[in-house]
């Protein structure tokens, strides 16, 4: 089994392209049964508000220094990459909110010891957020992602009323910026480490290396 660890933020548009990527690149090779993501959190925006306080393209714009219609231009392209990997990908329209609580359910399902329940409640995240364009720092849009993937919604609410699973996001954090990364998508596959929405051939071969390693290793 290869082992996907990738360090993510569901307001990050190159983490759904490039985990949509991969996903495209597994299914094509055939090899869903041999590879297994493991999610760690990463908050690009970690002193973002609970409310939206301004568009995408006014954040963008003041964040790289370009007019709105510039920004809008890039956010347009981005977009068109996500779409490229079949996704319903609205990036302009997205309304940026803080993802600690995203984060921390994410670690409350990681604690549950099923890698593809991770990854589903990380998809409906992401859909959220790109998709659907909803606020992910609501506990309502949080809760119903819970109920789309079939979570224990008592639970579910006792960990969001709580702090529970903050160490956890802080500690992911902690760890891969100690490492020198301060951006993602990070990946680290085979003990190497990629960073961003590489091309789909440098995915492919970093993927085919860790199953050859694997095969040998058993």
């Amino acid at each position: 089994m290869v082992k996907i660890s990738v360090w993510t933020d569901y307001a990050c548009p190159f983490c759904y392209i490039a985990e949509a990527r991969i996903d495209n690149l597994v299914k094509e090779m055939g090899i869903e049964d041999q590879v297994e993501f493991d999610y760690h959190s990463f908050e690009l925006y970690p002193d973002a508000p609970k409310d939206v306080q301004e568009t995408t393209v006014v954040r963008f714009a003041k964040k790289y220094g370009l007019t709105e219609k510039k920004a809008a231009d890039r956010i347009d392209k981005i977009a068109e990459m996500g779409r490229a990997e079949g996704l319903d990908f609205n990036y302009s329209s997205t309304l940026n909110t803080n993802s600690m609580d995203a984060h921390r359910l994410t670690q409350y399902v990681n604690s549950l010891g099923d890698p593809k329940l991770t990854k589903r409640v990380s998809d409906l995240l992401f859909d959220a957020y790109f998709g659907k364009n909803l606020k992910l720092a609501d506990h309502d849009v949080l809760m119903n992602v819970a109920k789309a993937a079939g979570l224990d919604l008592t639970k579910v609410k006792e960990v969001l009323e709580s702090n529970a699973f903050y160490d956890k996001v802080r500690a992911d954090e902690n760890f891969i910026m100690k490492q020198g990364v301060n951006a993602v998508p990070f990946f680290i596959i085979d003990n190497k480490g990629i960073m961003g929405a590489q091309p789909k051939n440098v995915f492919k071969q970093v993927i085919t290396d860790a199953l050859q390693n694997d095969k040998n290793a058993n």
